[in-house]
């Protein structure tokens, strides 16, 4: 039987469970699938084990941890059996990926419970809560910063409405700032170090999102307790956690409440997680530094979060949907620039253009055919940074692509289609980009080449009108000819494209030129 999978007869119905593996608690999640993705929780359990309570002083997991780990996943699992699941998946996370007997820990899991552990990385981590927070909140037209505090790590998006932006991955968790900087206790200067810590390493890892923030939020055992800890005091025991909302203020009032409130009795309060108790004061401090550092007001709490969000994918997989179907692909890359750019229309008709350019290009030149894909989704996606600001919105186009994750296309195919829409207009390509220098050599020469087509394929349709009918390209005499058809004279498309033959000629090292062909349409 697959380690990772448990089967059920097909007459019954689609039911998924995840298990994550974090750095204070293992959970269990058992959903069955209802129709257009959804699902309902059968299930769900919590066992907090402090997996990683070591991991920062010693670098490894410690045995005591690893046994209660290991005992809850053989639980787990036959709670999952108990309900005939059709698969079981279990991650780990930021514990497991660090601790350097993580391997060992992982090859214990399998021989001893018959699970195999996938540990994800701190970005897929990201993703997967972002995922959870899209389906449970309404986006639109709104910035947002949403951060998962989990005990090892806290994981940060920000995002434009349902595109992110940006995603990190920072070491500011729960358990191991309050070992790091002893704070169970509340003792000022701990909490002292403990904020200059947070504040110093948010600026040093995440990079300042394009955006003010409408609001944050937040996923994570913190961030729930956070919301009952303030329901409790406000007699507020009628209301739901899930979406509660939490100002700044209110946040800085109980930080500073629990600081001056011995652990014993914090255990002791209503709405306390008597095993948070003790990391609570961290987890506050990482979520006051997040409000201040983005100049966020306003908190809303989610209950859901990583688990949910590797649910929805079993799900989704579960449905058969083929990523790799180009109707499927392009169906995404519509969708993508219909909601983002309000210029679907223009960006197909320089899609066309730059395809049509760039496939009488090939033999000459020897581009590999392969390219004309991406270059042309890049010509569909170049202008989705408008929905950030028109300013600067090449650039916001390269992070909402690249973070996009369109299907049918590896991560490196999507890193050269955000960059070459990144060059559509603005400053030439340089190797010292930030985003330039991810690529490969031959990469970074592929990306110049599709950029240089697209620019000339964007100024023949400057007027957006569509007047530009096809091109036909010739390359005679060391001079590449480039004769325009349209029934009429595109005046503006023909001076746009003329403005924009500097990388072409850089890149291709030809002079270029351009002409209307007058009337006649080219077979």
């Amino acid at each position: 039987m697959d380690e990772k999978q448990i089967f059920l007869s097909p007459e019954l119905s689609c039911r998924v469970a995840a298990i994550d593996i974090g750095s204070n608690s293992v959970r269990l999640l058992v959903a069955e699938a209802l129709r257009g993705g959804a699902y309902r929780i059968l299930d769900e359990e919590r066992e907090p084990t402090r997996l990683g309570r070591s991991v920062d002083s010693k670098e490894s997991l410690d045995d005591e941890s690893m046994e209660k780990t290991i005992q809850a996943l053989k639980t787990f699992r036959q709670i999952a059996e108990g309900f005939q699941a059709t698969q079981l998946r279990t991650i780990a996370t930021c514990a497991v990926r660090e601790a350097r007997n993580g391997p060992d820990f992982c090859r214990r899991v399998r021989e001893q419970v018959g699970l195999e552990v996938e540990v994800i990385t701190g970005e897929r981590e990201a993703r997967y809560a972002f995922a959870s927070v899209q389906n449970a909140f309404d986006l639109s037209g709104k910035n947002v910063v949403v951060a998962d505090i989990g005990g090892g790590s806290t994981e940060i998006v920000f995002a434009t409405g349902s595109l992110i932006e940006s995603i990190s991955s920072t070491p500011l968790g729960a358990v191991r700032l309050t070992e790091q900087f002893g704070t169970a206790d509340g003792q000022p200067e701990a909490c002292e170090r403990l904020d200059e810590e947070i504040t110093a390493c948010l600026k040093k890892r995440v990079p300042k999102p394009l955006f003010t923030p409408h609001f944050l939020v937040g996923c994570g055992g913190t961030f729930t307790t956070l919301a009952e800890l303030i329901m409790a005091s406000k007699r507020q025991t009628d209301l739901p956690v899930a979406g509660y909302r939490v100002s700044h203020a209110e946040v800085r009032h109980l930080l500073d409440r629990l600081r001056k409130t011995p652990l014993r009795s914090r255990r002791s309060m209503a709405g306390m997680t008597p095993d948070r108790a003790d990391i609570i004061i961290a987890g506050l401090a990482i979520i006051d530094g997040l409000m201040r550092r983005y100049h966020t007001n306003t908190l809303l709490v989610h209950t859901r979060g990583v688990r949910d969000g590797l649910v929805r994918e079993m799900i989704e997989q579960s449905l058969g949907t083929d990523a790799d179907d180009p109707a499927h692909r392009e169906a995404a890359i519509d969708r993508l620039a219909a909601a983002c750019s309000g210029e679907a229309e223009h960006g197909r008709k320089v899609a066309s253009l730059a395809g049509r350019i760039f496939e009488q290009l090939v033999e000459p030149f020897e581009l590999a055919p392969s390219d004309r894909m991406l270059l042309e989704t890049a010509a569909k996606l170049q202008d989705v940074g408008y929905v950030i600001n028109y300013e600067q919105h090449h650039k916001h186009s390269y992070h909402l692509i690249r973070n996009s994750r369109l299907p049918g296309f590896r991560g490196q195919e999507l890193e050269m289609v955000a960059n070459v829409a990144r060059y559509h207009r603005g400053a030439l390509p340089k190797r010292k980009h930030e985003n330039l220098s991810r690529l490969s050599a031959e990469e970074q020469w592929r990306v110049q080449r599709m950029a240089a087509i697209l620019r000339l394929a964007g100024g023949l349709d400057r007027s957006r009108s569509q007047q530009v009918r096809d091109v036909r390209v010739t390359v005679d005499d060391g001079t590449v000819m480039i004769d325009v058809v349209a029934d009429e004279k595109p005046e503006a498309d023909l001076w746009g494209a003329e403005r924009r033959t500097e990388l072409f000629e850089k890149v291709f090292e030809m002079p270029l030129r351009i002409r209307w062909a007058g009337e006649k349409a080219f077979a």
